[in-house]
């Protein structure tokens, strides 16, 4: 095995391990949060605000194996489609968050999990702050390790210095490492290999799996989509298609 692989493969393992060994209890909270509100026929809305952290959010929508009952906020702003840099300069725009839940409707007495592991930029930040504006119940994904060593007034910072994890309702800690890349290549000065989206993926996918055992506990049948790509997918899909192609923005 090459030293760049048994690096990167050691640092995303390590990352994925400590998600499922020190998070659990937290998921388990966030789920049973999300299975009352699925129990009321609500839909699950879910954000990444920022450039990567909109994978999150596209990671759930119509997935094989994945709750049909997820509503993604998929804003053109801050999508790297329309622009990486422009993105940027979005995702740290104060004010901007307010507009885009605006946008999907998202008001008093929904819930809203907001996925961005850095944790820190303006449209992460006031999407927690409308959240407690609106009523709505937030769920974070985020790091703590990073966002407490990104110092004050840097230009990533949301104007009132502070963190996700302090702000959301509940957080489950993703455990991104300070500056996301972590493998060092020789010659070259900045690290490599990324984790964010690793780390993201991972434990939205793992929040999705629990809140489906919680409402199983609860004797209702979880809304699961199968792989549109076996023989039987179209068959078994279509009644959760029937039932939120007009409710979930981004299914159609």
């Amino acid at each position: 095995m090459r030293d760049i692989t048994k690096q990167y493969l050691t640092a995303v393992s390590e990352i994925i391990r400590s998600i499922a060994e020190e998070e659990q209890e937290a998921i388990d909270r966030a789920a049973e949060v999300l299975a009352d509100f699925v129990m009321q026929d609500k839909l699950i809305n879910i954000i990444g605000p920022g450039g990567h952290s909109n994978l999150a959010a596209e990671e759930v929508l119509w997935r094989a194996g994945g709750l049909a009952c997820v509503n993604p906020i998929l804003d053109p702003g801050t999508i790297l489609m329309f622009g990486a840099k422009r993105s940027n300069y979005i995702e740290r725009t104060p004010g901007y968050a307010a507009a885009v839940l605006d946008s999907y409707g998202v008001q008093q007495g929904d819930v809203l999990v907001i996925v961005n592991a850095y944790g820190i930029n303006s449209m992460t930040i006031d999407c927690a702050l409308e959240c407690k504006r609106r009523g709505v119940t937030s769920i974070a994904l985020t790091s703590t390790s990073f966002a407490e060593h990104v110092p004050p007034g840097a230009p990533a910072r949301h104007p009132s210095g502070k963190n996700l994890h302090e702000i959301a309702d509940m957080y489950i800690d993703v455990h991104l490492p300070l500056g996301d890349a972590v493998v060092a290549v020789e010659g070259i000065p900045q690290k490599m290999g990324p984790t964010s989206t690793f780390a993201n993926a991972f434990a939205i996918n793992l929040l999705m799996m629990t809140t489906a055992e919680k409402l199983l506990e609860r004797g209702v049948r979880p809304p699961v989509w199968t792989s549109a790509n076996l023989p039987e997918g179209d068959r078994l899909n279509k009644e959760y298609e029937e039932k939120y192609a007009y409710r979930v923005r981004h299914l159609l």
